[in-house]
């Protein structure tokens, strides 16, 4: 752990905690810098080891609040973080997709809101417009007995109503960077001078040093907001926008990682299927029409590079009669809303999506996730297999991965901490028998030529002449 070999690393103790009745250890650090009091905290006590949400120190009505919702127990990185953060310090929490991080964060706001409710108090930044309704949708659920106000600010919607709900003082203003940091340049119609909280929910995408637009507009929120406040960063990819908590987090912060050795949920069943480039779109279709003949209850997510391969995908399948639906950036923005909606409420059983739907989307009917390209990074692979085996249920991902991608599986092994050489051996063998050796997904033989058993040659002909329909049509 680079955390660990840090240099300005004065003290480690051990402390021990029960565990199954075994005594484990966990590293408790503290890192002191110049301008940065820190302390580190990785792993902690596992699910089997977690009380109740009152032993956390919540209020009685938040802690009924919960049990009326289903939510009986803290996970691991709401067990470390919200005292934390009930106790008033900054707090960076890391760990996987799907283990509660966002009520980590929402349940100490409501109870810190209960006592002091007056003038905007939270605010929270995302880097996508869906993920700032899906943490609205949070607040207002857990928020009710507080007849809870909130704000939604993202691109793509009127600004005038927008300055309208910012100037009545919304207690919670969930928004994304670019549109907040416009408002702040053309209105002085509300303050953001009294807020308790500033949360960045998958902090390390608004912190990206690449990402310039989100620097620029970060630097005009900070410019407003008060020096005293606490300042929450949550993500499941987090370590390396440590030094960020420099400028960012002065109040004694408090740094959970999950000590897993990998980046991805137990429950999560994680499959490749190695492809030559030309015949992937049959290979995709089989997988679809195995998935709906076999659970005609699930939902299915696949992933794509582009905005162009999305929509191409999307009138592909409809070729085919599949029930599917588009997300992608270049869609007005209440037409996005509308096919999320669409997708959530199973009106279609399938969403194609480029990575604007591969963070913090919470969609219990996914069970599949397919990733029509082998992503780039290794996070961005984490998060949108994070889309499904959310919250204690199972899930199955599926990458295709072409002749061209073994050094990015090669990439994502490493990030992940799963090892999947069972799976794919390009040394000795060309495709794993994901699937029995009826399936049109089991090829004898890829050398010199190219030998495939003659239903996977049908589906790939029906599916490269789908694809010329869509063409033409474009």
């Amino acid at each position: 752990m680079l955390l660990r070999n840090h240099p300005a690393t004065v003290n480690a103790t051990h402390e021990d905690v029960r565990l199954d009745n075994k005594i484990v250890y966990f590293s408790v650090i503290f890192v002191v810098t110049p301008t940065l009091n820190i302390s580190l905290r990785f792993g902690g006590r596992s699910g089997s080891e977690m009380g109740d949400f009152s032993s956390l120190g919540l209020s009685d009505w938040l802690v009924k609040q919960c049990k009326q919702l289903g939510i009986n127990k803290p996970t691991p990185v709401q067990q470390n973080c919200m005292p934390a953060i009930l106790e008033g310090r900054d707090c960076m929490g890391c760990a996987k997709t799907g283990s509660g991080k966002t009520a980590a964060f929402v349940l100490p706001v409501l109870q810190k809101l209960s006592e002091e409710p007056y003038g905007i108090f939270c605010l929270v930044l995302t880097p996508t417009r869906e993920l700032a309704y899906q943490i609205a949708e949070q607040f207002r659920v857990l928020g009710k007995p507080l007849g809870l106000r909130d704000c939604i600010i993202v691109g793509g919607m009127d600004m005038v109503s927008q300055a309208l709900e910012l100037s009545n003082k919304p207690h919670v203003v969930v928004a994304t960077p670019g549109r907040l940091a416009d408002h702040i340049r053309s209105s002085n119609t509300f303050s953001m001078s009294k807020i308790q909280f500033l949360i960045m929910d998958e902090a390390d995408r608004l912190l990206e040093q690449g990402c310039t637009d989100f620097t620029k507009d970060l630097e005009v929120i900070m410019g407003i907001l008060p020096a005293k406040r606490q300042t929450l960063l949550f993500s499941a990819t987090l370590t390396d926008t440590l030094q960020e908590l420099k400028s960012i987090a002065m109040n004694k912060p408090f740094f959970w990682e999950s000590t897993s050795e990998t980046r991805t949920v137990e429950e999560l069943d994680q499959r490749y299927i190695l492809t030559p480039e030309k015949v992937k779109d049959a290979y995709l279709v089989h997988l679809i029409q195995t998935f709906t003949d076999e659970h005609d209850d699930w939902s299915i997510i696949i992933f794509t590079n582009t905005c162009k391969n999305c929509q191409i995908l999307t009138m592909m399948l409809r070729e085919f009669n599949f029930p599917t639906i588009s997300l992608h950036s270049m869609m007005k923005q209440k037409q996005r809303f509308a096919n999320l909606s669409k997708f959530k409420a199973s009106v279609y059983k399938i969403l194609i999506a480029t990575d604007v739907a591969a963070r913090g989307l919470d969609i219990p009917t996914v069970q599949v996730v397919i990733n029509h390209n082998t992503p780039g990074l290794p996070k961005i692979y984490i998060h949108r297999v994070g889309r499904t085996a959310r919250a204690g249920r199972n899930g199955v991902s599926i990458t295709l991965v072409t002749q061209y991608d073994i050094h990015l599986v090669h990439s994502i092994e490493e990030q992940t901490g799963e090892s999947h050489q069972d799976t794919i051996n390009v040394k000795t063998k060309m495709f794993h028998e994901c699937f029995p050796t009826s399936s049109p997904l089991y090829f004898m033989q890829m050398s010199s030529g190219e030998t495939h058993l003659n239903a996977a040659r049908k589906t790939l002909q029906h599916t490269q002449h789908a694809v010329q329909r869509v063409s033409h049509r474009r």
